[in-house]
């Protein structure tokens, strides 16, 4: 093995050779010496040897070395990772990583070392840090770290890098998007090497602020014969045959220990009364929350959605502010084309509300088929009845709100992909709304439902998305006052008889802020659907029009990949669509997640189709503020479709340009 150092002119200092004898299986240098672990004479396993590092005990390192799995070396010390597990750190100073290692052992995959500190990951993928650090460690689930002075970065499973340390040291904003395969660090420098086309970038220096790619091809890792998790996804491109590079791991969930066993067998009648007076407790205890779950699940037909909307200034007391707001809808019905129908009306054309007319159950009621007495086909969607108990009156409120909001927004707006409201029945008892019927369903039926659909062609799904996208965007920059949807999802897009798609289900609805107003927010609780939900308005309470274009990039992914927002893998765990196909569309690879059901795309769709999954990647990035708007959504997706029926040609990197 041989060394050489950088001056500070940046010219090189004459090549050493400073090792040569068994092989080194790793490798690690701090700012003055080289650790490595080495095969041993003596078949203990991989033994420490550390090199240029004058005073350093190398017989205490042996000790403690027979069974290492990988080194990390810092600026006075070393840390080593056992087989088992273990981290141990030694060096020729007192310093606080030697005295702060982590007493329990047996839980780490994975050391890094700092200039003064040093990290672990956990099976589970947690982190553990200790030493002169500064900042606050992250939450989440990691596989590697690289650590430099005073300052850190940690690289999770779903690819992003997240960074912390002195004077609020953060991943710089225009790579917090960026999907990394490996990083690596060094005092104020870090580079990671990028999953989608395997560059170099850097940060941490002012350098690389105006161009952060130093590398446009590096490996991602060294290249290996056996992988015990598996190949990196086309790493055999990078190696030579038939070598390979390693992906990580997956974090294992540690698992509780053993019970001690119970040496007494014996029944004391002590032990009897305690165990009838437990049952007779317990019983009672089961038939009063199973009571109370009933009484909630038939409260909350749909457990995914949310619907806590209230302001978090305050306000008035909310049953007053919805009879105020529904009068003042009401008042205004001369001039509005919107039917109040009567209770007689809506009872005869529905059979009194009859199961045969039902045709499906929303999360504020049941939805009926009727047809007028002029021929015409509505859908009828009915609030469930109201209950006087505590237990029920918050979903009380929110259907009272749902149907002052639908009522609100969608008597003022008309557009041919929006659904039409055409009229309402309001009492003390009943909330009941009348819209035009929509023959072919909705989105989520023909996607996760139906065996044979007329979606099952690339231009026709990319043609539904454009409808939907056409909708909200009048919502964001036509209505006056702009209006956020809050639950833009497959199943609140319908089919009409001709399949043009339509918006629906106004219930959530909010007028918001200017949408050209990139700091305009609303102050909310969140509402919405799990896994259609804008994760920046879930967490900071946020809302803006990039809210639904989250959600609506989340749609895209399912007509896209076919699977629903939240699914199950192959071990019957769920998942989220954004997690599983992103991934694959960054690295040029949306042909393995594409919907199997819809026929390959030609090679006139496919420039369409990859163009449509770089958008939609766009749609789900974590910060609002990144994100284009509905208006450029419906850009891209104009274009998408003229290439499916003519044949431009098309750039993965259209979607960035175009914004």
């Amino acid at each position: 093995m041989g060394c050489w150092r950088f001056s500070s002119n940046a010219t090189n200092v004459p090549y050493k050779r400073i090792y040569h004898g068994p092989l080194v299986q790793q490798i690690d240098g701090g700012n003055s010496h080289v650790c490595g672990l080495v095969n041993n004479s003596l078949s203990l396993g991989l033994g420490l040897e550390c090199w240029q590092w004058h005073g350093f005990n190398s017989s205490t390192a042996r000790d403690m070395s027979m069974t290492m799995a990988s080194v990390a070396v810092g600026e006075d010390f070393v840390c080593v990772l056992s087989q088992r597990g273990e981290v141990n750190c030694t060096g020729t100073s007192s310093s606080s990583v030697i005295v702060d290692v982590p007493a329990h052992g047996g839980n780490y995959t994975f050391v890094a070392a700092g200039f003064r500190h040093a990290c672990a990951i956990s099976f589970d993928g947690s982190l553990h840090c200790w030493g002169d650090m500064e900042g606050e460690i992250p939450q989440g689930r990691f596989f590697s770290l690289a650590l430099g002075e005073n300052r850190s970065c940690a690289l999770g499973y779903d690819r992003i890098v997240l960074c912390w340390g002195s004077n609020n040291f953060i991943m710089p904003p225009r790579l917090q998007d960026t999907f990394f395969e490996s990083i690596v660090a060094k005092r104020s420098v870090f580079c990671g090497v990028v999953s989608s086309n395997n560059s170099l970038l850097c940060w941490g220096s002012e350098f690389f602020e105006s161009n952060a790619k130093v590398f446009d091809d590096v490996l991602p890792g060294p290249c290996r014969s056996q992988c015990p998790c598996g190949p990196l996804l086309n790493s055999a491109k990078l190696c030579p045959s038939p070598d390979i590079i390693c992906q990580p791991c997956s974090p294992q969930v540690a698992q509780s220990p053993p019970q001690p066993p119970n040496n007494n067998t014996g029944w004391s009648r002590k032990m009897v009364a305690f165990l009838v007076v437990g049952c007779v407790g317990c019983s009672s205890l089961l038939l009063v929350m199973a009571f109370f779950l009933y009484r909630y699940c038939n409260s909350n037909r749909r457990a995914s959605r949310v619907h806590d909307s209230d302001r978090l200034d305050g306000s008035q007391p909310v049953s007053r502010v919805l009879q105020k707001r529904l009068s003042h809808v009401i008042s205004m019905g001369n001039g509005s084309p919107l039917e109040e129908f009567s209770l007689e009306t809506l009872l005869q054309v529905t059979d009194n509300f009859s199961e045969d007319k039902r045709i499906g159950i929303g999360s504020f009621g049941s939805v009926y088929y009727a047809t007028l007495e002029d021929g015409k086909e509505v859908a009828i969607k009915r609030a469930e009845a109201s209950s006087s108990s505590y237990a029920v009156l918050g979903g009380q409120v929110d259907k009272d709100n749902a149907f002052v909001n639908e009522l609100e927004s969608l008597s003022r707006l008309h557009h041919k992909n929006l659904v039409r409201l055409l009229g309402f029945y309001e009492d003390t008892k009943e909330r009941i709304l009348v819209y035009e019927y929509m023959n072919n369903g909705s989105l989520t039926d023909h996607l996760h439902k139906l065996q044979t659909s007329a979606l099952m062609s690339w231009p026709m799904r990319i043609k539904v998305a454009l409808d939907a996208a056409r909708g909200i965007e009048y919502l964001h920059r036509y209505a006056n006052p702009p209006i956020i949807h809050r639950d833009i999802k497959s199943a609140n897009i319908l089919l009409d008889a001709k399949w043009t798609a339509k918006v629906s289900d106004f219930g959530l609805s909010l007028m918001g802020p200017d949408p050209e107003d990139e700091e305009a927010h609303l102050s909310l609780l969140a509402a919405g659907t799990v896994g259609y939900m804008d994760p920046e308005y879930y967490r900071l309470q946020h809302l803006t029009s990039k809210s639904d274009v989250y959600s609506f990039g989340v749609v895209l992914l399912e007509l896209l990949s076919g699977y629903k927002a939240i699914h199950k893998n192959e071990n019957g765990v769920p998942r989220n669509v954004v997690d599983f196909v992103v991934p694959f569309i960054v690295q040029d690879e949306v042909h393995r997640v594409l919907d199997t059901r819809v026929p390959p795309p030609t090679p006139f769709e496919i420039e369409a189709v990859a163009f449509v999954a770089y958008l939609a990647t766009d749609c789900v990035r974590l910060e609002g503020r990144d994100r284009p708007s509905m208006s450029q959504v419906v850009n891209n997706l104009e274009r998408a479709l003229a290439a499916c029926l003519a044949q431009p040609i098309l750039s993965s990197s259209n979607t960035h340009s175009s914004q």
